[in-house]
C-alpha cells in the first residue's frame, strides 16, 4: 500500500533502525519508543489488523515476536518486557504490529494505560461471557 508508513519502510522509502528481518517480517526502533529498545515488529504483506491476519502468518510471526522479546531483553539487560498490538483504536498506523517494549521494575510504566470499568454484578460477567463465546462459535464456524 503507497500510503502505508510501514509499507514504506518494508520497501527501503523510508528510513528506519531495522533490528531484524526475515522472509515473513521486518522489526525496527520505534520512533517514539516508550523506553530505548521498543521495537516494532511488522508482517512485509499489509495486513490491517490482527484479526486480519491468515493464520498461516500467525506462527512465524509469533515465532519471530519470541525470539525479538527475549533479545530485546537481553540487550537492554531488562527485568522483562512488554508484547501489544493495538487493534483501530490507537493504532497510529493501520498496518498491523506488535510493540515488544523492554522493561524493569519502578519504570514507570503502570500496568493498564487505560481506566478500569469493572462488571456490573456477577450476571453482567456471565452475560458477557456468554456474548463472547457465541461470538467465538460464529466465527469459528465462517
Amino acid at each position: 500500500m503507497d500510503s502505508c508508513a510501514f509499507c514504506r519502510v518494508i520497501r527501503g522509502e523510508e528510513e528506519h533502525n531495522l533490528v531484524f528481518e526475515d522472509s515473513v517480517s521486518v522489526a525496527f526502533l520505534d520512533r517514539r519508543p516508550l523506553f530505548p529498545g521498543h521495537i516494532l515488529l511488522v508482517p512485509k504483506e499489509h495486513i490491517g489488523t490482527l484479526a486480519d491476519l491468515s493464520a498461516d502468518l500467525v506462527g512465524p510471526l509469533f515465532v519471530n515476536a519470541q525470539l525479538l522479546a527475549r533479545a530485546v531483553e537481553q540487550a537492554m539487560a531488562a527485568e522483562g518486557y512488554f508484547v501489544a498490538i493495538n487493534n483501530k483504536i490507537s493504532q497510529s498506523v493501520p498496518h498491523v504490529h506488535i510493540h515488544i517494549v523492554p522493561r524493569n521494575r519502578g519504570d514507570g510504566l503502570k500496568g493498564f494505560f487505560w481506566p478500569r470499568h469493572p462488571y456490573r454484578d456477577e450476571a453482567h460477567a456471565l452475560e458477557v461471557r456468554d456474548r463472547i463465546r457465541e461470538a467465538v462459535e460464529r466465527i469459528s464456524n465462517e
